[in-house]
């Protein structure tokens, strides 16, 4: 590229484009809105008679750390004699959280979703169907 020609202003290209973009915002059309894939499961949950799921999540902590939170149990299972087994099983630290939106949630270190989901089934505390595992 020759040293002695330089440009002032933007290229032809995206004047081009400016004029293409304001040509495609002075027409009229009718942009269908998103598809939402969890309308279906929204409706479900929300319907009466509905199943209360146990949610078993991972959170990413900082590098190579995660929690798992354990959220959705009885009211009337004893949450911290729950955490004590738990901690005892699998060897890692946990603690019961009071959420204002969740209620009581259960956190434990590092990765320990199909841990605690066999060891809640086992345990009689959760029937397997009613178990929900999310993350990465």
């Amino acid at each position: 590229m020759d040293s002695s020609i330089k440009r002032k202003g933007p290229s032809l290209w995206l004047l081009g484009l400016f004029d293409q973009l304001s040509f495609m915002s002075d027409l009229d059309v009718q942009i269908p809105t998103a598809f939402d894939p969890f309308a279906d499961a929204n409706a479900e949950d929300s319907g009466a008679g509905a199943k209360d799921y146990v949610h078993i999540r991972v959170q990413q902590r900082n590098g190579r750390k995660s929690l798992t939170t354990v959220q959705g149990l009885k009211k009337e299972f004893s949450y911290n004699k729950i955490l004590k087994d738990l901690k005892k099983e699998f060897c890692c630290n946990g603690t019961v959280v009071q959420d204002p939106e969740l209620g009581q949630v259960i956190q434990l270190q590092g990765d320990q979703r199909k841990n605690v989901s066999t060891f809640l089934v086992q345990a009689g505390i959760v029937k397997k169907e009613n178990i929900k595992i999310h993350g990465f």
